[in-house]
């Protein structure tokens, strides 16, 4: 702690890299004997702090000038470390983004396309094996590889490959950053085809979900009328994002309702699906609660009279941060904004005509199946060959052969190697049906069918994002955006606004009816299974009998007046069907009446009004639940004078959780001992940890007389606000902020090397915050940006644009995302070139 607070106030002296370097020295010789065993503790046993290696990367400086073989280009560099990259040929600019970025973010790079292909433990050891059979399993690089094929040949595709050499020029040429000094190793050369996996790793941070595995486990263990109750497809609200597109009946309600046949689960009996696989794989799923806010106001209710369009994506806070800001000036476009590294385009930001946002959708885009399964010696591993009405078992992994209709086929099999440091490599077999990749844990198995296991055109949309010029070419380049399900939001100088779900739904049938997809297919009959859908290979997307939504029938807005996201249900419209995974309605009823107050007294927005907006700390959850808690506290008959004073602090609460707040803190702590209170008994009996407890929404609208509270919910609030002043006392915690720090913001190495975190600091905001931050899971606000297409352009991250330890850059925007703060996405102010990229001559 006392480390981390020397860094931030020696930010201010003119020696700071001098300063860091000694302070690097100090916490090594402080921290080095109190290294734990963890994951990412194995990376560090080959930390070689003192061999002199990591000293080298202390004195890394910028080149003045760097040979690029596509042509001259500059880079400049702002006063927060973001480079404007300009350029009269576009290789020849993303030949120096790709420098660049490798500069500041090399280590991030390298260590996400290990994840993805299943190679961490060639650093860490067997620690991490498990998690490299998952990657290796699901063959995220074959799907990368089958993209790659396809943009390689679309306009995009030579940007791609310039970008990848600017990368190993700048492994090449430069001095490597702290971490792999630290480490002692070396990374391999970048390929177009690991800037395509970076690609995969976005899409299945933000649509892998193995929800309908856990929902089977739910049915099995507690019964599908718990199920029902507790994960409703649908949550009782009024604030979907399209608030306006429903029909209703003339008993008002949704004449589109889903019939009972396709909302029910359909549990088949099987042994197929438990425990053990659903929490396996939950470790590789999107992060819980993974959403973001967007929303765009149009120019008649701006004081600019141009619309304005705010966005803050909450994804996993970590140090660096997960994007990276660039500009690049070209000229085909000018574009600013804010992209992943390994990723050589804009994902959000703005161009001279419009400013683009992405937020989840929570669509379902993953399927799970069984089989009938036998050895290839003709043993069934069913009891019922033929498929005919028998029960569907699973056996272990000694079948070789799956039923699908009338055949019996083989697995497709290939062999992988994963390399291991200080031990044996291990070789691993892939195994894939007609639908995608197979998945098996202590003999249960699915096969699994995802909308990223094929090729996709998503570099291509983003890069004609760049280049659009109006609402028709976003549309266009909008078509070819396959994957992740996202919530487009668009605004543009001619003051044109637009929303658009992007991304394909599948749509499944079974017997000829269209049903969900939050179930286990039935994969040996073919059930579910999307037409047209060709796994590690090119897909009929676009074909009219494809199995997805058509374009035009996707939910979408052409100019809507005022419209926001926060990953609520897009639509109270049933058809399509989208998916369940649906944020709870907090942040985007908060939005919506937040936006809605303003327009009604008739008050213009400014930037400033949709910053502050960012930053709201309303918690809808206490508006719901603290008048019932006081209540309760009340009638108790037992009361005391501590329940009674807490009771009160809560009555005179405004439900705003910021950081100096004292009753934020008691409800949160009262919070989180309410749910254990309501479900722990039962789900705890059922060997289900808390993972698999409902929303906080569920919870707050479960009725009074719900057989979860056995008749005493009074009893149970009151009990949990004991609980809670219990721990708050034990704890010493006077405010929120003693408890929502922003601790665990960590480095990969942050637990054994601390320094290499970012200060640990009070924090505002909660899960259902606008103002989002989840300490229980360093999830929050990645990127915040608001933007006026026809003016200013403002941006925060949650850290720094460098992730380089010993650069000025590394955190120096941290302090100015906790406040709340932004500064201008601007060009470099001074005009200085910090870099010349030069294409020279090779000599006679």
């Amino acid at each position: 702690m006392t480390v981390m607070w020397i860094r931030q106030d020696v930010r201010v002296t003119v020696k700071r890299e001098t300063t860091r370097r000694g302070l690097f020295a100090g916490a090594l010789a402080a921290g080095l004997g109190g290294l734990t065993v963890s994951g990412a503790g194995e990376l560090l046993d080959s930390f070689a702090p003192l061999s002199g290696r990591a000293w080298n990367a202390a004195d890394r400086e910028l080149p003045e000038s760097v040979e690029n073989p596509y042509g001259d280009a500059s880079v400049s560099y702002d006063e927060y470390g973001v480079p404007t990259i300009e350029a009269d040929d576009e290789e020849a600019a993303y030949f120096a983004v790709g420098y660049v970025q490798a500069y500041d973010r090399l280590f991030q790079l390298d260590l996400q396309r290990r994840v993805m292909r299943g190679h961490v433990s060639e650093l860490v050891g067997e620690a991490t094996l498990e998690d490299d059979e998952f990657h290796v399993a699901m063959d995220f690089v074959g799907a990368a590889a089958a993209t790659w094929e396809y943009v390689a040949d679309t306009p995009a595709g030579p940007l791609v490959e310039a970008y990848a050499d600017g990368v190993n020029a700048a492994i090449e040429r430069e001095q490597l950053p702290l971490e792999f000094e630290l480490l002692d190793y070396e990374p391999r050369e970048w390929t177009p085809v690991d800037s395509m996996l970076m690609e995969k790793q976005i899409s299945w941070d933000l649509t892998g979900s193995f929800d309908e595995l856990r929902r089977a486990v739910i049915a099995e263990r507690l019964g599908e009328d718990v199920l029902e109750e507790l994960y409703p497809e649908r949550m009782d609200h009024d604030v979907p994002i399209l608030r306006e597109t429903a029909e209703e009946d003339e008993n008002g309600d949704n004449e589109d309702d889903e019939t009972d046949e396709n909302s029910a689960f359909l549990g088949l009996e099987t042994d197929a699906v438990g425990g053990e696989l659903a929490s396996w794989l939950s470790r590789f799923e999107s992060p819980t609660g993974v959403g973001s806010n967007s929303w765009v106001v149009s120019g008649e209710h701006t004081e600019s009279g141009s619309p304005i369009v705010a966005y803050d994506p909450h994804l996993s806070l970590m140090t660096p941060p997960l994007w990276y800001e660039q500009h690049v000036e070209t000229p085909e476009t000018s574009v600013r904004g804010a992209t992943f590294p390994g990723v050589p385009f804009i994902i959000t930001g703005a161009n001279e005509t419009g400013t683009w946002s992405f937020t989840n959708v929570g669509a379902d885009v993953l399927d799970c199946y069984e089989y009938d399964l036998r050895e290839s010696n003709g043993d069934s591993s069913d009891e019922d060959e033929t498929g005919d009405g028998g029960d569907y078992h699973f056996s272990s992994t000694d079948a070789d052969e799956y039923r699908y209709g009338d055949e019996w086929r083989e697995f497709e099999t290939e062999e992988r190697t994963i390399p291991v440091a200080d031990g044996p490599d291990r070789t691993f077999t892939i195994t894939k049906t007609v639908h995608g990749p197979v998945l098996e844990r202590e003999g249960q198995t699915v096969g699994v069918a995802w909308t990223g296991h094929t090729a996709t055109r998503t570099t291509e949309a983003i890069y004609e994002f760049e280049r659009s010029s109006g609402v028709a070419d976003v549309l266009e380049a909008t078509r070819r955006f396959d994957l992740p399900t996202q919530n487009l939001v668009y605004a543009d100088t001619d003051g044109r606004t637009l929303y658009f779900v992007t991304g394909k739904l599948p749509v499944r049938t079974v017997d000829g009816e269209v049903v969900s997809g939050n179930r286990i297919f039935d994969g040996s009959e073919g059930d579910g299974e999307w037409a047209g859908f060709t796994p590690f290979g090119e897909s009929a997307w676009d074909e009219a009998d494809a199995g997805f939504v058509p374009f035009a029938e996707k939910p979408h807005a052409i100019d809507p007046d005022v419209l926001a996201t926060a990953n609520q249900r897009v639509t109270d419209d049933t058809t399509p069907y989208v998916g369940v995974d649906y944020a709870t309605p907090y942040r985007g009823g908060r939005i919506y009446a937040r936006l809605d107050d303003r327009l009604e007294n008739g008050e213009p927005t400014d930037l400033e009004f949709h910053q502050e907006l960012q930053n709201d700390t309303y918690d809808g959850r206490a508006a719901q639940l603290v008048p019932e808690l006081v209540a309760a506290v009340e009638d108790h008959r037992a009361i005391s004078d501590v329940l009674d004073d807490a009771a009160a602090t809560l009555a005179d609460w405004d439900y705003h959780v910021d950081r100096d707040s004292y009753p934020a803190l008691l409800f949160a702590r009262w919070l989180e001992h309410y749910r254990r209170e309501v479900f722990e008994p039962e789900f705890e009996e059922a060997d289900l940890d808390d993972s698999y407890y409902p929303n906080d929404w569920v919870l707050a609208t479960l009725p009074e007389d719900s057989d979860w509270f056995d008749g005493s919910r009074d009893e149970r609030m009151v009990a949990a606000l004991e609980t809670g002043l219990e721990e708050i006392n034990d704890e010493g915690w006077q405010r929120y902020g003693d408890w929502n720090t922003t601790g665990p913001i960590e480095h990969p190495f942050g637990v054994e090397a601390p320094f290499l975190d970012y200060a640990e600091r009070p924090a505002d905001g909660s899960a259902a915050t606008v103002k989002n931050y989840r300490v229980d899971s360093a999830v929050g606000a990645s990127w915040r940006m608001v933007v006026d297409p026809d003016g200013d352009a403002q941006a925060v991250l949650p850290g720094g644009n460098s992730g380089d330890y010993f650069s000025a850059h590394y955190d120096d925007q941290f302090e100015l995302w906790l406040e709340g703060e932004q500064r201008p996405m601007d060009r470099a102010a001074d005009g200085e070139v910090d870099i010349s990229f030069e294409q020279r001559e090779e000599p006679e």
